[in-house]
């Protein structure tokens, strides 16, 4: 069966398809009201018959449909006397010196918030029992709310999990119900709350399954693994990164393929920019927060911001000229698309600047108004009070000031996820992906001190290639909490391999024999009274807590005489990647007539090459537009580009 790897995202819908050891990419539009329609419509002009088909699947539309507060209509169940635990949260401050934070409206409204027994000590003793009059009593409450989902979050459920499975099953069958143990979640998290409201993106789910017949659908999942649709739906909390979890697992694949070592990712789309750190896999992370809530299942470590290239220039208060995290989406989108939008974008930025070619937008398939975009420039040029100078107009002048706006948002996003971390960027690789990042790649490089960059073939479309190459698989977790010396080695090893039969069980039900998985243990670990846990690979007690000592110092400069604890217990199981290897160049390199094109900024015209006609080992010295068919890369002066046997832009600084 052909292949088809595609990421739904804000802007554009991305396609990917593999038959044949022969890879072709396809974009259109996205539908925010109905992201299946721009799914159903790419197969269409793909040519591809559903049944022939074999589909992985990733978004941002769940994870937006938590952050913008439009899921279901859901009602909060938790013990008496906490009933404020959501408004109480952490009390932790998203900005420690702000002294006067601005209220901050609780997830769930009080009127939605309510309580019952069924309460657990730390130590797994019942303190309070659920009683059949407090079953009466919730049922009651939920139907006078009028609610369509119900999350459940016990204290201590994670012990035991069996009064909050009592409370779903007395409820009605038609409201969705989620608790602890439908997430299957550590310590500390909301994705209860997070799964009752994904309730529309699941019925979403079912629509594109029903518009496409006969196909296998599987679904990224935030930890990296695919899974079968059907199997999705219980743990729809650990889909929320699907679509950034795919372009990492996209750009993993690549540097393997190009022999490249740890690299800095970003990943400029539409909307926002994801930055990770990538090496050989991505980083997991248990501390992921979703609309601010902390959803503590393993995910992507990453850190997103909202700037992409439809994010929207505008004046503050005070006259100064801010970009984003506002977008303008696909509908409108930027002022250039030329379907209503009026505020400029980075995109229309771009294109004023020259280094976005009006003809050339998605292989010259999707033209470009750069009067449009030209004239809303000039009108916050004007705003902004600037004058003809230095040969260039006030829309040019209002261009350059989003381009250096928008770059230093993304550079601070980069620091944050490297610098601030220990990790010095200057001898790495800078992999930029994303319909937007080739745009940047080389300005963010210089402001990072680093002299190399990736621009992957097929960067536009990488997150959807990337769905390809992640691994069919499980990531299973158990709570697990107490001294790790009280445990001996025999009991671990039972407990990671009841995990493990469990996650067998369920990739078999997928068609995946045992015998094709690789298998993976670890444990979470923390010294007694933290609250930050680090993974380790489990090789025994003994072992696993010295390794654990060496990881703390390394990471933090120092280690404690406290106590190790173990938290919870991991288990990866992964089958063979769909994808096989990169293919790589193996067609004619085309005839190309050499054209120049005005860039704002240079006395002379700089060239435009097409870079399917760049032939492998060519170096092309900047400043250069280099064009395909859902991407464009500004090569900047200082800059030199080599394409290597796979079609990926190795960049260097001269």
């Amino acid at each position: 069966m052909a292949l088809l790897g595609i990421d739904t995202g804000g802007t554009f819908t991305d396609f990917v398809l593999w038959h044949d050891d022969r890879l072709r990419v396809h974009k259109v539009a996205s539908t925010p009201a109905a992201p299946e329609q721009a799914i159903l419509r790419g197969v269409q002009e793909l040519g591809l018959a559903p049944a022939e088909l074999s589909i992985v699947h990733g978004s941002t539309v769940a994870t937006n449909a938590v952050l913008e507060g439009k899921g279901a209509r859901t009602a909060f169940v938790t013990n008496r006397g906490f009933r404020d635990l959501l408004g109480i949260g952490r009390q932790a401050r998203a900005a420690l010196y702000d002294l006067q934070p601005p209220p901050a409206a609780p997830p769930v409204p009080p009127a939605l918030c309510l309580e019952t027994g069924g309460r657990l000590g730390a130590d797994g003793a019942l303190i309070e029992p659920l009683t059949a009059a407090d079953l009466d009593a919730l049922r009651a409450a939920v139907a006078e709310l009028d609610v369509e989902a119900v999350a459940v979050n016990l204290l201590f459920s994670y012990l035991d999990a069996g009064a909050e499975r009592a409370i779903a099953a007395a409820l009605p069958p038609e409201i969705t119900v989620h608790h602890r143990a439908d997430a299957g979640v550590e310590p500390g998290g909301d994705a209860a709350l997070v799964l009752a409201h994904q309730r529309q993106h699941r019925r979403r789910q079912r629509d594109e399954q029903a518009g496409l017949p006969g196909a296998g659908i599987a679904v990224m999942q935030s930890s990296g693994e695919t899974v079968a649709a059907d199997a999705a739906g219980d743990g729809a909390v650990r889909l929320l990164l699907s679509g950034p979890a795919g372009g990492l697992a996209g750009a993993g694949y690549v540097a393997a393929a190009a022999g490249l070592g740890q690299m800095l990712t970003f990943d400029m789309g539409g909307t926002s920019t994801d930055v990770a750190l990538v090496d050989g896999a991505p980083r997991l992370t248990l501390e992921g927060r979703i609309g601010g809530l902390p959803v503590a299942v393993p995910m992507v470590d990453m850190h997103t911001i909202g700037a992409g290239g439809g994010s929207i220039a505008r004046l503050d208060a005070g006259g100064a000229l801010q970009v984003g995290p506002e977008s303008s989406g696909a509908e409108p989108g930027p002022v250039c698309y030329g379907r209503g939008g009026r505020e400029p974008t980075v995109t229309d930025a771009n294109l004023v600047l020259g280094r976005l070619r009006a003809d050339a937008f998605l292989g010259g398939r999707m033209p470009l108004d750069l009067d449009a975009a030209r004239q809303a420039l000039a009108s916050l040029g004007q705003r902004l009070g600037l004058v003809p100078a230095a040969g260039e107009e006030p829309a040019e002048q209002a261009a350059r000031g989003i381009i250096d706006i928008v770059n230093e948002h993304m550079a601070q996003a980069l620091r944050v996820i490297s610098v601030q971390r220990g990790i010095d960027p200057t001898d790495g690789w800078l992999c930029c992906f994303g319909g937007a990042g080739g745009l940047h790649v080389c300005a963010l490089a210089q402001a990072l001190g680093m002299s190399r960059a990736l621009v992957p073939e097929r960067a536009g479309v990488l997150s959807a290639l990337g769905m390809l190459a992640a691994p069919p698989g499980r990531l299973l977790t158990r709570a697990w909490l107490g001294p790790l010396a009280e445990r001996s080695d025999a009991e671990v090893a039972a407990a990671l391999a009841g995990l493990a039969d469990r996650g067998r069980a369920a990739l078999a039900a997928e068609g995946i024999a045992p015998g094709d998985l690789r298998r993976e243990d670890s444990l979470d670990l923390r010294y007694r009274g933290q609250s930050y846990t680090l993974n380790l690979p489990w090789s025994g007690v003994a072992a696993t807590a010295a390794a654990f000592q060496e990881l703390h110092h390394a990471r933090y400069g120092h280690t404690l005489t406290l106590p190790v604890e173990l938290v919870s217990l991991r288990v990866r199981l992964t089958a063979p990647a769909r994808a096989a290897a990169l293919p790589a160049i193996d067609t004619p390199i085309p005839a190309e007539t050499a054209v120049t094109v005005p860039v704002a900024g240079f006395a002379a015209p700089v060239p435009l090459r097409q870079r399917a006609a760049i032939g492998v080992g060519e170096r092309l010295t900047g400043p250069a537009v280099i064009l395909d068919d859902v991407a464009t890369t500004w090569l900047a002066p200082d800059w030199q580009a080599e394409r290597d046997t796979f079609g990926n832009l190795l960049l260097r600084r001269r």
